[in-house]
Formats: structure tokens, C-alpha cells, sequence
């Protein structure tokens, strides 16, 4: 840029650092005040407007009124236990493996048939777990922690009670991974940014509890993108175990891979906006993006729960005859805490270990499931998209279910920009300190966070009220949204694409609960002459009403009991002769002709 158009852009940034001042936001330089002007004019003022015309063309606030209400409660208050957990299938004549590869690929369930009867002990299992993490870790990139002491502690713990005849369920002694925003006493939870690496939070996540008190051993802290967005953390930058040249995305990257490549048998992760689902998706496992409120997210790092009100979700679907109404009264936008694992059947075990009121979130609940492992399939009427894999749609209809052409109707279109909107502003709200002293100049990736919190800075109160949530038009057009996916909702379950951006944004803003499956391989792109085990992962989505996660479960695990996608193991130890691993950050090399070390 010549001097005279440096000069045009400093007049023209001048008059913004002084409107800056008065949001009391100085603190930004002429680039970054700059690309925010742009940011606003690009996508803040388009969706703003969008929304308002949407729903706000008329005064008096009494048409398409916010789904933001205020409740009092404090979120404390005592509330019993569930009374009826499910019934899982007993497994009769599994017999441990001789190879330790073996073991590593079993279900949960399996493996907890194998400790139930004596055949291997937690402190074995434990040990071939923590071996492949280490194992693999420095090319998948995917542990920031490996929990090593408290490990073995919970494993001779698991070990000692079964000894006194104390058998605490199928959680009993399997190991497990964490996603790093879960926190744990005594060791960091980096939320995946050099910023907080160091970071030790003395909180015991909720989730964390719950399958202690189960008996599962935590064996790792698992990578996340910095701050939960993507898969770039300070660490390096997490890989596809099906196809190591290439990324797992995020943000629960770590959760997803080390799962795939059978490094832990089960992980936790959470999903704001496809964190669940497209890591899933891309590493081949079956995983649970949860009814939100399911699960409690205390000691968890929040990005959107829209701040402290909840909203009343009424969400009416017609089953057969006659039609009901399931009301969700503490429901948020975001931040749904789910399993990855093996199979279907395993998610439905995780589940039912970390269900329930937490006493310390006001957002979450008692939900009542229905046992999947009961559901009557023949039942259900289930709809398929266009995008849906037919391969499942054959096998759930010859299986009893009445499958049927779908499509859901609603007349908002701009799901992506009203999540935005939520996502990101509160994102700033708990991120106000980092923007402002300037550390989100040190963030993994500027194109990310950076910008959009930059932005988020000057969308409008009266657009989306940070503080008082108030009437904002962004949540009027997500009421509008939440309506009309209601009375279009006119079956039991659908299957459709996990991943696409649509109903990745839609699902959420809805909080539709949504199971992946794999379900079948495709050859990569552009694969090396002499040929490679590398894959690219087919998988769908089973999406339910709120509060019915069980019939997503239930359609997963009939669908898995003839196929065997989910239990393909990935090619890390033998992809080819020409494939060659690069290390993201020390750009080292290593031959995928051998097994890695």
C-alpha cells in the first residue's frame, strides 16, 4: 500500500478507536481494530439484520418471544437419585485374547466380562493402555497428561474390591481418557492453549465423579484444540489414526483418536458445535452428543451455555397415536458432555454412568431414559434424509423398522449465523481478561478464536444481550427455529449426515441429541502408487427428539449387531511403503513400513 492509502487507513481506523473507548475496548491496535470493522461489515451487521427482519418487524415483542427466561434457582437444591439404571446384556464365553492388539480392540462391555470373571486384572489392563498411549502418542499427537500414579492407584483400588467381592458394574476397572477442559485434583487441565498450560484447577469435574464412583480408571488427560476449537493445541496438532497424514478435527481431537487407535477403550469429550461429532466422523467411532442437560458440566471450561438463564424447551413430537410433549426446562445452547467409544452399546453404558442432576449446574437435569437395551425397534417409525447412508436404512427395515422418506421443514436460514452469535459472545464473556490483556495474541491458530472474539466485541446488545439476556432477536429467530423443527418432527428418529454444517448447527441449537456410526471405508484421495491401508471413514447420524437419546442408542446398536464397521482397527502400525508420517512440530519423519516405536 502506498503513503497515501496508509494515511486513508489511519483516518479511517481513528474515528473506530474512539467508539472503542466508549465500549471501553481501547486495547486494540489499528490492524486489529481494522480487521474487526471488516469482520462486523462482513458477517455481524448481515446477520443482525437477518434477524431482525426475521422477527422483529413488529413492535411490542409479542410475536416469536425469546426462549431466554430468568429462573431464580440457584441450582442446589437437593433432588433425588435415579431410581432405574439399565439393564445391560450379560455376555457368556468371552475368553481374553492372547495379543495385548487384541484386547486393546475389545468393548467395553467385553472387557468388563473379562474382569468381572477373573481373566485379567484392571492393573493388566491398565498397563497395555498406558503402553499405547505412549506408544503412539508422539505421531497421533492426542494426551497432553498421562495420569500414570493416579491410574495404577484406581486400578488396585478396582482390583481390591472385586478380591472382597465388590463388583461395582461393567465401568469396573476399564480405563479410560478425559478431554482437557475436564478437570481433575492434582493435574493440569490446559484447556489445550500455551496460555493455560500450566494450569491446575483443584475442582473434581462432575463427570469425573460419577465414573469414579463407577470404577473406571482414569488413564489420560486427552489433547483438545486450544480452547476448545479445532485440533491445533500447544502440543502439535492431532492426527486421524485411519489416515495419519491427515487431521482429526476437533475439538475433542484427542478424545477421538486415541479411541480409534484403541488407546483407551472409551473417552470423554463435548461439544459446543461439531466438537463430538466431526472428530468422531473423521476417526470411524461410534459417539453420543447427549440431550443437553443430561450430563453435569461442573469443573468443565464453558464456551456457550448462554450464560445463567435456561429456557423452556418444549419440544412435542408425534410418536404413532397420540402425540406428546416432552418439556426440557434446563436446556442451553451448548456444551453437551458425551462418550466416544467402541460401539453403540458402550455409549449407552457410558451414559448411564454419568446421567443425572448435577447440584453445582443449574443447567443440567434428571432425565428419566428408557432403557435402550429394551426398546422395542419394531415400534419406531424413523425417517431418512436425503444425505442418509442407506446401508442403514436397509438394515433397520429389515429388522422391523418402519423407514420412511423424510425431510424437516423450517424457514430460518441462517442456523449457523444465529450460533455464532450465542457461541461467540459468550465465549467473550468468559474469555473478557485474555482479549484484553492481550493474550490472544499467543493463541495456537490467529484465524480462529482471535478473530472471532475480536468481533464478537462490537456486535450490538440489543442484537444479543451479554449480561441480562434480555430479549435479543438472535434468540427470538432460535425460538422460531426450535418451533418449527418441533411440528415438523413427526417421527420417532431420522438418519441424515452427521457432519453436515446445517444440522451440525441446527441439531444444537435445538438440542437434539444425535449417536455416530461408522459405517463403511472408502479409499483416500490421491493414494501413493504402490498403495496404502490409509481410509477415509463413512459414517451417519442417528438423530432423536431431546430426552430420547435411548431410541438413537437403540436404533445404533441394532444397526452394529449385523455389521462390523466399529470394529475395524486402523492402520498406525501398517500403512504402506510410501506413506510417510511428518511430526507437525519438530517436522521429524517416520516410515510407516515399520511399526512405530
Amino acid at each position: 500500500m502506498d503513503k497515501a492509502g496508509c494515511s486513508e487507513k489511519i483516518n479511517e481506523v481513528s474515528p473506530l478507536k474512539c467508539a472503542f473507548a466508549i465500549f471501553d475496548a481501547d486495547f486494540f491496535n489499528d490492524t486489529k481494530i481494522a480487521e474487526i470493522e471488516q469482520g462486523a461489515t462482513e458477517l455481524n451487521i448481515p446477520i443482525s439484520r437477518a434477524n431482525r427482519k426475521l422477527v422483529a418487524s413488529i413492535n411490542g415483542g409479542l410475536h416469536d418471544p425469546p426462549y431466554l427466561v430468568f429462573n431464580p434457582e440457584w441450582g442446589n437444591e437437593q433432588v433425588q437419585s435415579r431410581s432405574k439404571r439399565f439393564s445391560y446384556p450379560s455376555l457368556s464365553g468371552i475368553e481374553r485374547p492372547e495379543s495385548e492388539e487384541d484386547i486393546a480392540f475389545m468393548t467395553v462391555l467385553e472387557l468388563g466380562e473379562l474382569i468381572k470373571t477373573k481373566q485379567i486384572t484392571s492393573e493388566e489392563l491398565t498397563r497395555i493402555f498406558l503402553h499405547r498411549l505412549k506408544r503412539y502418542n508422539h505421531v497421533l499427537e492426542a494426551v497432553v497428561t498421562c495420569t500414570e500414579e493416579l491410574a495404577y492407584k484406581q486400578a488396585k483400588e478396582a482390583d481390591e474390591m472385586l478380591a472382597r467381592g465388590i463388583y461395582l458394574g461393567p465401568l469396573h476397572g476399564i480405563p479410560y481418557g478425559l478431554k482437557d477442559i475436564i478437570s481433575v485434583p492434582q493435574y493440569k487441565t490446559t484447556w489445550g492453549s500455551r496460555t493455560f498450560k500450566d494450569q491446575v484447577l483443584n475442582i473434581e469435574a462432575s463427570v469425573y465423579k460419577k465414573l469414579k464412583s463407577a470404577g473406571a480408571v482414569l488413564v489420560a488427560k486427552l489433547a483438545t484444540g486450544s480452547l476448545a476449537y479445532s485440533d491445533i493445541w500447544f502440543g502439535g496438532r492431532t492426527r486421524n489414526p485411519w489416515n495419519i497424514m491427515k487431521y482429526s478435527s476437533g475439538s475433542s481431537s484427542g478424545s477421538a483418536a486415541s479411541t480409534s487407535a484403541g488407546m483407551v477403550p472409551f473417552a470423554i469429550g463435548s461439544e459446543t458445535c461439531g466438537s463430538i461429532t466431526s472428530p468422531a466422523a473423521r476417526c470411524g467411532v461410534t459417539a453420543l452428543r447427549p440431550t443437553f442437560g443430561a450430563v453435569g458440566r461442573t469443573g468443565v471450561m464453558s464456551i456457550s451455555e448462554s450464560l445463567v438463564s435456561p429456557y423452556h424447551l418444549h419440544f412435542m413430537c408425534y410418536i404413532c397415536f397420540p402425540y406428546f410433549v416432552v418439556e426440557s426446562k434446563y436446556t442451553y445452547i451448548q456444551d453437551k458432555i458425551g462418550p466416544f467409544c467402541r460401539s453403540a452399546a458402550d455409549c449407552s453404558i457410558i451414559l448411564d454412568a454419568i446421567l443425572g442432576k448435577d447440584p453445582d449446574d443449574p443447567s443440567s437435569k434428571d432425565i428419566s431414559l428408557d432403557d435402550p437395551f429394551s426398546v422395542d425397534i419394531t415400534n419406531l417409525t424413523v425417517g431418512y434424509l436425503d444425505d442418509a447412508e442407506m446401508e442403514v436404512v436397509h438394515i433397520l427395515e429389515s429388522k422391523g423398522v418402519k423407514m420412511v422418506p423424510f425431510k424437516l421443514n423450517y424457514t430460518v436460514n441462517h442456523v449457523q449465523g444465529i450460533l455464532n452469535f450465542t457461541m461467540d459472545v459468550d465465549m467473550l464473556a468468559h474469555f473478557d481478561e485474555w482479549q484484553r490483556t492481550g493474550e490472544d495474541d499467543f493463541y495456537e491458530a490467529q484465524d480462529q478464536w482471535p478473530v472471532e472474539l475480536r468481533r464478537a466485541r462490537v456486535i450490538p446488545a440489543v442484537d444479543y444481550v451479554q449480561d441480562l439476556q434480555y430479549c435479543s432477536q438472535a434468540q427470538r429467530a432460535r425460538g422460531k427455529l426450535i418451533r418449527e423443527i418441533r411440528e415438523s418432527f413427526t417421527v420417532d428418529a431420522f438418519i441424515g449426515s452427521a457432519t453436515d454444517p446445517e444440522k451440525v448447527c441446527m441439531g444444537n441449537l435445538v438440542g437434539m441429541p444425535v449417536l455416530i456410526v461408522p459405517t463403511g471405508f472408502t479409499q483416500i484421495s490421491n493414494p501413493p502408487p504402490d498403495g496404502s491401508r490409509r481410509r477415509k471413514t463413512i459414517t451417519t447420524g442417528i438423530y432423536a427428539p431431546p430426552n430420547h437419546d435411548h431410541v438413537a442408542l437403540a436404533l445404533g446398536m441394532a444397526y452394529q449387531s449385523v455389521t462390523e464397521h466399529h470394529r475395524q482397527p486402523p492402520p498406525i502400525d501398517d500403512l504402506g511403503p510410501n506413506d510417510v508420517i511428518v511430526d507437525s512440530i519438530s517436522t521429524r519423519g517416520y516410515q510407516s513400513s515399520q511399526t512405530i516405536p
